[in-house]
């Protein structure tokens, strides 16, 4: 599995990768919850209708450096972000327990 870390995480955090089309599409649909976090790539915007939780989205730029950071309640439609290329979704709060914040830079590691 993949994981992720940020000058603020103490340990790398499991991250799912959601590169196909289909994957980007459901995203977090149907689930109760993540373990860790899931990267939509290439992703602008997400929405959370269908969701059963609150989630905090993360976008970032082709260098992985965070643009912005926002808590999304389900049934929402998000705007695109302008020079966003991928979005980092995880439960509620999780964002600012790891660091998480615009302009930190989010190191991906895949297996």
């Amino acid at each position: 599995m993949a994981t992720f870390t940020t000058p603020g995480t103490s340990e790398p955090v499991p991250l799912e990768l959601a590169g196909s089309a289909r994957a980007r599409r459901r995203g977090l649909l149907g689930r109760d919850g993540i373990e860790g976090a899931l990267l939509l790539s290439p992703a602008s915007s997400v929405h959370t209708i269908g969701m059963r939780f609150a989630i905090d989205v993360a976008h970032l730029d082709r260098d992985f450096r965070v643009l912005a950071v926002r808590t999304m309640r389900p049934g929402r439609v998000g705007l695109p972000r302008p020079r966003a290329r991928h979005v980092l979704e995880a439960a509620a709060g999780a964002m600012e327990e790891w660091g998480i914040r615009r302009g930190v830079r989010v190191t991906v590691r895949s297996p």
